[in-house]
Order: C-alpha cells, then structure tokens, then sequence
C-alpha cells in the first residue's frame, strides 16, 4: 500500500508566531525541526501499523523545502521543491491508499485559530458550491476526486473540527488549542509526537472506514483576494472573471481538480506586483 503524508508548519505543536515559520525569520530553524520531528511520529506510526507501506512526505509549507532531509526517517520518500504538481499534495496518485494531513491550519476567517489562512495571504476566502474551504477542505476534496480518504489530521482545534465537518470518521490530533491568531496552549511536543504516532497507526488501520469526500462537477467557485491588482491579473485566465464586488473572482470548473488546478494559479498570480 502506499501512504501520503502532507506535512505543513503552523499546526506543529510549540508554533504559533510567523517567525518560527518564516525562512526569513529568526526563530525559523527551531520551527523546521519541530516540523520534521512530528512527520517522523507519523511515519514511524504508519510503518508501525503496515510494515510493507510504501510512504511519501510532502513537504507542503511555503516553499516546500522545510523538512530536514538528512533528520527524516530513511524509510520514507520526501517530496520537496516548488513548483510541482497538486502542490501541498505532491506525490498524490490513484495508487494512494490513504492521506493524512499534519501540521495543518484553519482557514481563513476560521478563527480563533493559529496562524490561519487559506494558502497564502493573497486569498480571504474560498468557496466551493458555496461552502467557504481553506487548505484542509481543498485538499481533502482533491484526494477525494481520486478516491483517496483522508484519515488523519494534525493542528490545533479549530483546524481539527474543520477536517470533522467535512469527513467526521476522520481522526484528528489536536496538539494545541487556539486562544488567536498567534497564541494558543500547546502540548509538549514530546507529548504530540506520541499522541501522533499512536493516531496514525490506528488511522491507517481503518482507512476503509473513512469514505473520501466526493465533490461531483462541474464546481463554482468563488474568490475573494486581497489585491485588486490580482483581480485583474486572475480576469485575464480563460473562464475567469470579475465577480460581484472589487475583490472577488469566480469560475466553474469541469471537476473539483481543476477548481484545484486554478486556485494554485491564483496563488502564483498574486505574487506578481504591477510593473
């Protein structure tokens, strides 16, 4: 069988403050350990449980290249670089058996919740046939369009009831409990590396009891960016254009991975400044 580890930074227990997340920042080395040491939980919990899995980490915050390679269980396949693709859920196929998410954040506006946003500062919200997502719903939704559960996830709690709205047979780790935007009570992370070792080898033994979530197309999404400068840009996308208000973008897509496909776009669109 074959196992996804999606491994993002805000949701690691002991992070709450952009300088433990932010390559440019000084407390950033500190926050990248921590990061390698719960994905390293995680696999030892998976391979715990299913000996014989093959297991991919894709390293999936900011620019993917946060994992210490050299401290990462050798057992395991990193997936590291930018840009590449299905972006956070690099190395994601139909030969997936199962995904978890670890580490995650709670969208934006999900408050209150550790550093929340929906993949980056660029984008306020994101809806789906209308129901707002952030990173956890999307890709969950993008799993799901290939059939693949996700079964377990990692952050504090807010980002945690996310993933149990949406697939409530899920298991979710809750390693710390959000008081803001850059506060919360953690657990030590000694304490969540334990905590995560042992949910994830029970996750992955009852993968077959977590239906994936199945969005049916086409899908219309709406947008709301921050800049109006990305609004233009965004209009200038075949099948996009300018919705009712200054900052908001919509489009329908033929499946659930092309609306994927075309949020990480306007990611990319938005780190273009005017010229």
């Amino acid at each position: 069988m074959k196992v996804l580890i999606s491994v993002d930074m805000e949701g690691v227990s002991g992070i709450v403050h952009p300088s433990e997340t932010n390559p440019d920042r000084y407390d950033y080395e500190r926050g990248r350990a921590l990061m390698t040491a719960e994905a390293n939980a995680v696999i030892a919990g998976v391979l715990d449980a299913e000996p014989t899995a093959t297991v991919w980490v894709a390293d999936a915050h900011g620019p993917f290249r946060n994992i210490l390679p050299e401290s990462l269980d050798r057992r395991a396949h990193l997936v590291r670089g930018k840009p590449r693709p299905l972006g956070m859920l690099g190395g994601l196929d139909e030969h997936t058996d199962a995904v978890l998410l670890v580490g995650y954040h709670a969208r934006a506006g999900g408050g209150p919740a550790v550093l929340a946003h929906t993949m980056s500062d660029s984008i306020l919200d994101v809806r789906v046939a209308g129901r707002s997502m952030g990173e956890i719903g999307l890709n969950t939704a993008m799993a799901g369009h290939l059939g693949v559960p996700v079964v377990l996830l990692s952050g504090d709690d807010t980002a945690c009831a996310e993933l149990r709205d949406l697939v409530p047979s899920a298991t979710t780790v809750e390693v710390k409990q959000a008081l803001g935007q850059a506060t919360a009570v953690t657990l030590h992370p000694e304490e969540a590396r334990d905590r995560l070792h042992q949910a994830s080898a029970e996750a992955v033994k009852r993968r077959t009891q977590v239906p994936p979530l199945i969005i049916t197309g086409p899908v219309d999404v709406q947008v709301d960016l921050y800049s109006p400068v990305t609004v233009d840009l965004a209009t200038l996308v075949p099948g996009v254009s300018r919705a009712e208000g200054a900052r908001t973008v919509a489009f329908t897509a033929a499946d659930i991975a092309e609306a994927y496909r075309l949020v990480l776009l306007l990611v990319q669109l938005a780190t273009i400044k005017p010229g």
